[in-house]
């Protein structure tokens, strides 16, 4: 074990590292400057365990209705060998082929080892590559792999089709439905980075086979049911974006050492329980040495960290709480309290004169809308 093994294992304390998936490689890149996430997930500590001891418990996972919802929609496009699912593609990636074989991952005759089904991936995925024909291969469940902090995290895409001329397309079934040609924001941006993840991890496998990096599209199909029905719809997202944050966290996972030589050397996490299964250290002890990390809380949080409540009240009367635009327009002001000082005329400094301004004519426009509405 080297240093930085050392220090990551003494921070998470005696529990088992948390290993990663496509959502919490995903969550990584929807806040590239928290250091307290990055070093939490390089670590792998058992963020939803330490937030809770700590007094800030945050639910998070899909409901049973939604995982139910989930599973019925993959299994319908997915039925006689993905039939629906092939005319889906078939329409939307203009594919001339009338059918295209079928490889089903799950498991391998029975056995659902991760390292099995992983070997069995990237032989039948360097299998078509190699042939560099139009048949059209269809890859249910593949598995595949990513390094994350040194560690390899495998990863489960819903589908890869493997189209025309030896390109690859990530595929995405989900469960939120699109209405009137429009689906819910945050769910779509959600799925964009969830589905960059596997277009990441899909270019590293082929990579191994000398593939380049085109191998693989960087406009992904996400499938959903149309408006209130079951029938299924396809889209085109173009994660160019979303692969550029990605491995830009990714390399900053790489360089912890940097972070970590920021902490003090004795900082840990660790929940060690007594002999009656509770942890020896205080709440308090352990919210103390949380907050020795810097977290950079954005509203985004709530829906992607399981630290979120802990960091959002630590955040409580800082601009932060506002959110990213707020933060960003008002560079400089940390504090709510004196974005209003600055509001109501109280000099500022040259640093903040741009944002005193802002915060000035914010002021007089709300004071004339209110002064018009009496």
């Amino acid at each position: 074990m080297n240093r930085t093994e050392a220090r990551l294992a003494r921070i998470r304390g005696r529990a088992l590292a948390k290993t990663h998936n496509a959502r919490t490689i995903a969550a990584l890149a929807s806040n590239p400057g928290c250091a307290r996430r990055a070093i939490l997930d390089a670590a792998g500590a058992d963020k939803q365990r330490i937030a809770a001891y700590a007094g800030f418990p945050a639910p998070f996972g899909q409901s049973r209705f939604a995982l139910a919802r989930g599973n019925a929609v993959e299994a319908q496009v997915k039925a006689d060998g993905a039939a629906e699912l092939l005319t889906l593609l078939r329409e939307h990636l203009n594919l001339p082929i009338p059918q295209a074989h079928y490889d089903d991952l799950s498991e391998v005759g029975g056995n659902t080892s991760l390292d099995l089904r992983h070997a069995r991936t990237r032989t039948l995925l360097a299998r078509a590559a190699a042939a560099r024909t139009d048949a059209g291969t269809m890859f249910d469940h593949p598995l595949l792999r990513l390094e994350v902090g040194g560690r390899h995290a495998f990863l489960e895409p819903d589908l890869i089709a493997f189209q025309l001329h030896g390109r690859f397309t990530i595929v995405e079934i989900k469960s939120f439905p699109v209405i009137d040609g429009q689906a819910d924001g945050a769910k779509v941006a959600a799925a964009a980075i969830q589905s960059a993840v596997y277009v990441l991890a899909l270019r590293d496998a082929l990579a191994e086979q000398g593939l380049p990096a085109e191998a693989v599209s960087h406009e992904t199909v996400l499938v959903c049911p149309r408006d209130f029905s079951s029938r299924p719809v396809a889209t085109s997202l173009d994660v160019r974006k979303q692969l550029t944050v990605l491995r830009r966290q990714l390399a900053r996972m790489d360089r912890i050492d940097d972070l970590l030589d920021l902490l003090p050397n004795d900082l840990t996490f660790d929940l060690d329980p007594d002999g009656d299964g509770i942890p020896r250290r205080s709440p308090a002890a352990l919210a103390g040495a949380i907050r020795q990390v810097d977290a950079r809380y954005a509203p985004e949080c709530l829906s992607t960290c399981e630290m979120c409540f802990f960091c959002r009240d630590e955040a409580r009367g800082g601009t932060a709480a506002l959110g990213r635009d707020v933060r960003e327009e008002l560079g400089g002001v940390e504090h709510i309290e004196t974005a209003l000082r600055l509001a109501r005329g109280a000099r500022a400094g040259n640093d903040l004169a741009e944002a005193a301004e802002l915060l000035r004519t914010a002021a007089r426009l709300r004071a004339d809308i209110i002064k018009e509405a009496v």
